[in-house]
């Protein structure tokens, strides 16, 4: 693949910058606890993550559940998430050193993430503050695979979607950015199958956030 000249690198939050999954766990077991029901182990909910919180809780209440029930439980995981969503989780090794490189080479940095937008932002205050030009989540713009999200990133950040990188750890992230035109970058240290990333088009996988720093 001839390498692009890339004016902007956006990213995708949980598994990709921040290991949140030990916060996912918490909360979506202590949303279930209050409503009743059945918890779930560390690895469903892992599998759950990759769409937001709205897919994850929709996903980890009972099949029986009523829709009413769902939403409430969905309300009760976001306010629960914004009281101590943040507390367990922290940047990926390297990923600190990484933006901050990127950042001295004057690169444009955002974040695009399905975690509900108010989340986004608590999570981004906690761990890696005042970094990013641009910071969209859901009920900003559609849910990833969907490329809205992504041609909104590059208009924001003033650059086109082909000269920009973005950086995820599953399925829907890579289907997003190859729809907008974007560089698909997919890393091997996050909560989704190697594999699976691979045949949804990405264009390069990363094995450390270090290795990013070849396209500068």
């Amino acid at each position: 693949m001839p390498k692009r000249t890339i004016d902007a690198f956006v990213f995708d939050l949980d598994g990709t910058l921040l290991h949140t999954l030990p916060d996912l766990i918490a909360v979506t077991n202590e949303s279930l606890r209050h409503f009743g029901m059945p918890e779930h182990d560390d690895a469903a909910i892992q599998s759950f993550a990759a769409n937001g919180a709205v897919a994850l809780m929709l996903q980890a209440v009972p099949n029986n559940c009523s829709p009413e029930l769902a939403q409430e439980a969905l309300a009760y995981w976001k306010a629960t998430a914004l009281d101590h969503g943040a507390l367990l989780s922290r940047p990926f090794p390297g990923v600190v050193e990484t933006l901050g490189r990127l950042h001295e080479a004057g690169k444009q940095l955002g974040v695009l993430s399905n975690k509900f937008q108010a989340g986004v932002d608590d999570q981004l205050a906690h761990n890696l503050p005042d970094l990013f030009d641009v910071a969209l989540g859901d009920g900003s713009v559609p849910r990833k695979p969907d490329p809205t999200g992504m041609l909104e990133t590059a208009r924001r950040l003033g650059v086109a979607p082909e000269r920009m990188a973005y950086v995820g750890d599953s399925v829907g992230d890579m289907q997003a950015a190859v729809r907008a035109g974007a560089l698909a970058v997919g890393v091997t240290w996050g909560y989704h199958p190697v594999e699976q990333i691979k045949a949804a088009g990405a264009d390069m996988l990363l094995d450390t956030p270090e290795q990013l720093l070849t396209l500068i």
